[in-house]
């Protein structure tokens, strides 16, 4: 007979889920000297392939942004 696990399984945790590798805290350290972590949509994420080319058009449009807020009227 399997032996079984002595933590109870959360009802929405699926059976085919296997954290048996996971490894606790393995990105603590970068969390804590603030690495921003943002989900791209899927559409999204299949135009800019690397976090270089999302940072290079997120540069460009805030230099947009910019010109247009300095030259907005108050």
């Amino acid at each position: 007979m399997k032996r079984q696990s002595k933590r109870k399984r959360h009802p929405e945790m699926l059976a085919e889920y296997d954290f048996s590798r996971a490894q606790r805290g393995k990105y603590a350290r970068r969390y804590k000297e603030g690495a921003n972590v943002v989900v791209l949509d899927a559409d999204v994420s299949g135009i800019f392939r690397t976090t270089e080319a999302v940072n290079e058009a997120l540069r460009g449009l805030s230099k947009i942004i910019r010109r247009h807020a300095s030259n907005a009227p108050r």
